[in-house]
């Protein structure tokens, strides 16, 4: 060893650690999607059938102020209205938009009034419901739009129950029917598929998909001859149930 001269150390003088460049997301057909360390990713879910929150209702307003003329009935057959006035003596122009916006709710006592309140309406309304049908459209189509599946049901048995409730309702429906039928051909095929589960839900009327249907057939029965048309625009998979 000469005097003077630095030895060097041999410690740390290992392998060095290569360092490899990070592979980075991008969405697919941009710039970086087609660089060589890119990782494409995929395209995110549609969302066709995820449920949607609902916005406050003027039902629900309406009935916390009691400005409903209606109370909670209990008898042996179990829940009911009990109307503190005549049905048919109502303003069917204020009322039943009102109770149509509160097929939204999903909790009690709201959901249960307001669905109940609508099928006794339409029970007892006569001449007075074609006039309101324009006004009833966007709440039908606010319901719909929820994609809630107890939502859903309900409002296809109301759908079913409005078609018959006067002359000439199914007929004016027939312009509505893009504003309707869109998530009916979204939910037309949503059938269970859990064995026992769908004989369950047949006997409760809760199978979105054979709800679906009903309320296509009572559209094209009651909606004149322009109904099946405009129906399978709108719903292309449907079949006219008049073949028969």
């Amino acid at each position: 060893m000469l005097k003077g001269i630095p030895q060097q150390s041999n410690k740390g003088m290992g392998k060095q650690k290569v360092t490899r460049p990070k592979r980075s997301c991008s969405t697919a057909f941009t710039s970086k999607s087609y660089q060589t360390q890119a990782t494409v990713e995929g395209p995110p879910e549609a969302g066709a059938f995820k449920e949607r929150r609902s916005k406050a209702t003027a039902f629900k307003k309406f009935y916390e102020r009691g400005d409903f003329p209606i109370a909670l009935e209990h008898d042996t057959k179990g829940n009911k209205i009990a109307w503190k006035v005549e049905i048919e003596k109502l303003d069917y122009h204020h009322y039943l938009p009102l109770f149509y916006d509160g097929l939204c709710e999903t909790k009690h006592p709201y959901e249960f009034f307001a669905r109940q309140g609508v099928h006794d309406m339409l029970e007892h309304g006569g001449s007075k419901i074609l006039p309101v049908i324009p006004q009833l459209i966007i709440p039908i189509k606010n319901a719909l739009n929820m994609r809630t599946h107890i939502v859903l049901c309900t409002t296809l048995k109301v759908l079913q129950h409005l078609v018959v409730s006067a002359d000439m309702v199914g007929e004016a429906l027939v312009p509505y029917y893009r504003q309707i039928l869109p998530i009916l051909n979204i939910f037309k095929q949503k059938n269970l598929n859990s064995g026992d589960g769908i004989d369950y839900s047949q006997q409760k009327r809760e199978n979105v998909g054979d709800l679906i249907q009903e309320t296509l057939e009572a559209f094209e029965r009651h909606g004149g001859e322009d109904a099946f048309i405009n129906i399978k625009y709108m719903v292309p998979t449907y079949e006219s149930c008049m073949l028969n």
